[in-house]
């Protein structure tokens, strides 16, 4: 884990632009798949309402996935 990780798990969170991603966009979904890209467009973290509880799900700089409660 490098620094930028660590950042980011104390909750700073540099680079990423709530702003960025355009608003209403559509995901396509094919045969119950959706690609990261256009999950990710725009911005390296998205944030996942599930019931009453939000999840992030981030875009590392090794290019993994980190989803967090």
């Amino acid at each position: 884990m490098n620094q930028a990780d660590n950042e980011e798990d104390r909750g700073t969170l540099r680079g990423t632009r709530s702003d960025a991603a355009p608003a209403g966009r559509l995901v396509s979904v094919v045969a119950d798949r959706i690609d990261s890209r256009d999950l990710f467009l725009g911005t390296r973290e998205i944030v996942i309402a599930h019931g009453a509880d939000l999840y992030r799900l981030r875009l590392t700089s090794q290019n993994r996935l980190i989803l967090t409660k």
